[in-house]
């Protein structure tokens, strides 16, 4: 009868019935960026992956997605925004350059003193350095993501008022320069920031250096870009262009990124599971505030020194390039404004490639274990600012265009490995408080884009051409002192004082600590027994420890006064006699059929 039912069954073709999955029960485990192995099963996730509540989707989204066509992942279109923006900012900073050799070739008249002019090139790096490490805060404080975009948008509209400025008074282009650095100044934190939710831990490095290699494409085109609208139009257009490109890059901006990944409209369930399971609990942990701040730690580490030294080395070297790069090509060789642009940005145009290249291979090295994450970063850092300093010296003493071109260019360009070294390494010792650690390193680094202006003025003034080897053996000596301090004292590791304490724990983990106490009645000492005094307490450590070994209903270790807790002691005893019969008991000859 059993048998004709199943043919029954068979022939007529039941459906398949499955139980409805949700949320990620629906994954398939398959790998988002090739980062990402299939489940093992268990609540390997602090947050619940059953039930998703997704944001509503805004008007905009119905009709066209928040994405990039070009790009699968939704935390690299936040990449590609990230370093767009940074072309924008660092466009508006080769302006300034492009206008001072136009007033130079006298079809625009500035009578400046070289103090005034000092100030000028100068006066953006004093806004700049004050907003540094509470822009660090900011992006503690509010969406990071919000304090990015913003700082650009109002920038831009700024770099619109500087032509308007310059026909005024110095001092009036002065003030425009300093509101300029105020609002950029928590660009860099803000950035930190943003990755502190959408980076998983092995991509930080590709994620970052991606976003970053718009400082360096920014000058890249604005250098050119630059020279090209200040020689064909006026030395006026730059900035507008600029500021215009700025204001609708901000636009794009408020419409593809986000504060989270859970706040993403659009966002694919596959990589929001990916993103939240790689960062685990540590998005969870309260923001930092200035009174939980580890100063002293900060101040006593030396692993932050490294990155604060490497940060004024290559703001040094930096800001000479982007400063005055025009003006060596120019006073050494004779160029023509536009040749200078054109052939200025050609060292950073090779450094916009290895940039992200280098955060890539940095990232593999990490992950397949080659080196550690300590040695990776000193490689990086080291071997890009060893070779920029060793084509700096053979800069300084170029005789012809072609040698000084080649060696600009190749020490620039390998300079780019370095960026995955210092400049992601906040993420690496202390991920909570990296976009604090980002302003005090970056704020010192302005320090250098203070001094630096103001000593190659003196140095260049009356004698523009045999000054110029001077300037890049000073850098080259700089980037000599990076490359020392930071081979002895820098660390890939999470320092000890980043790591939350047992009260921010309880903080951010109230269930945690509900359990603890409910698992550990009447305080129970470590030998068993109930607590009877202040004495036999536990201690909150001991607590935690103990809370873990509990497990309701089991037969594993017993709790004093835990009526849900059994002994070790109880034995596995069946529930009736074990039956015996000779039917299916025996063996073949004991059988009865």
């Amino acid at each position: 009868m059993l048998h004709l039912m199943l043919s029954t069954s068979s022939s007529v073709g039941f459906e398949k019935f499955e139980m409805p999955k949700h949320g990620y029960d629906q994954m398939d485990g398959a790998a988002v960026g090739g980062a990402y192995q299939a489940d093992t099963g268990g609540n390997d996730s602090p947050m619940s992956f059953e039930e998703i509540e997704r944001p509503p989707l805004r008007h905009v989204d119905k009709y066209v997605r928040a994405e990039c066509p070009c790009i699968k992942t939704t935390r690299y279109t936040i990449s590609l925004m990230t370093c767009l923006g940074f072309i924008i900012s660092f466009g508006m900073r080769c302006n300034m350059g492009m206008a001072k050799l136009q007033f130079e070739n006298g079809s625009v008249k500035y009578n400046w003193t070289v103090a005034m002019e000092s100030a000028v090139d100068s006066s953006f790096f004093w806004g700049y350095l004050v907003t540094q490490v509470p822009g660090g805060f900011l992006a503690s404080m509010f969406p990071a993501n919000r304090i990015f975009g913003t700082a650009i948008a109002i920038s831009a509209f700024l770099n619109l008022l500087v032509p308007g400025a310059m026909m005024l008074h110095p001092t009036v282009v002065i003030l425009v320069r300093v509101l300029q650095g105020l609002v950029e100044g928590v660009t860099y934190p803000a950035c930190h920031g943003i990755w502190r939710f959408w980076a998983p831990p092995l991509e930080r490095s590709r994620l970052a250096t991606m976003a970053f290699s718009g400082s360096y494409a920014g000058v890249v085109i604005g250098m050119p870009m630059s020279g090209i609208l200040t020689g064909s139009i006026s030395w006026h257009a730059p900035f507008y262009f600029y500021g215009v490109m700025g204001l609708i890059w901000y636009c794009f901006w408020l419409w593809l990124s986000f504060e989270k990944p859970r706040q993403h409209p659009t966002i694919s369930v596959k990589e929001l599971k990916y993103i939240e399971k790689s960062l685990g609990e540590s998005v969870q942990l309260p923001m930092p505030t200035i009174a939980t701040t580890p100063w002293r730690h900060f101040l006593t580490s030396m692993p932050v020194y490294a990155i604060i030294v490497a940060n004024f080395c290559r703001s040094w070297n930096f800001y000479l390039l982007v400063l005055y790069q025009s003006a060596y090509l120019k006073h050494s060789f004779d160029f023509r404004i536009e040749e200078t642009g054109l052939l200025g940005a050609l060292p950073h145009l090779l450094m916009t490639i290895i940039v992200p290249f280098g955060g890539m291979l940095a990232d593999h090295i990490r992950k397949t274990g080659i080196l550690t994450t300590t040695n990776v970063r000193k490689l990086f850092n080291c071997g890009g600012f060893g070779l920029e300093g060793l084509f700096f010296l053979v800069v300084a003493h170029a005789t012809s265009p072609m040698g000084a071109v080649t060696a600009l260019t190749l020490g620039v360009a390998f300079s780019g490995f370095a960026i995955s070294g210092y400049n992601v390494n906040h993420l690496d010792i202390a991920p909570r408080y990296a976009s604090i650690l980002m302003g005090m390193s970056n704020g010192i680094g302005t320090i250098a884009g203070l001094i630096c202006p103001i000593a190659i003025d003196h140095l260049t003034r009356g004698q523009p051409k045999s000054c110029w080897s001077t300037v890049f053996t000073i850098a080259a000596t700089v980037h000599l002192v990076g490359i020392t301090f930071y081979a002895i004292f820098a660390s890939g590791e999470l320092q000890p004082w980043a790591e939350p304490t047992l009260d921010e724990q309880r903080a951010w983990d109230p269930v945690g600590s509900g359990y603890e106490k409910e698992t550990t009645f009447n305080e129970a000492g470590g030998d068993g027994t109930a607590g009877t005094g202040a004495g036999s307490a536990l201690d909150p450590t001991a607590q935690i420890n103990a809370s873990k070994t509990v497990s309701y209903g089991a037969v594993q270790q017993h709790v004093a006064n835990n009526p849900f807790a059994y002994p070790n002691t109880i034995s596995e005893e069946p529930v009736q006699p074990e039956a015996r019969d000779t039917y299916l008991h025996g063996n073949p000859t004991e059988r009865t059929y």
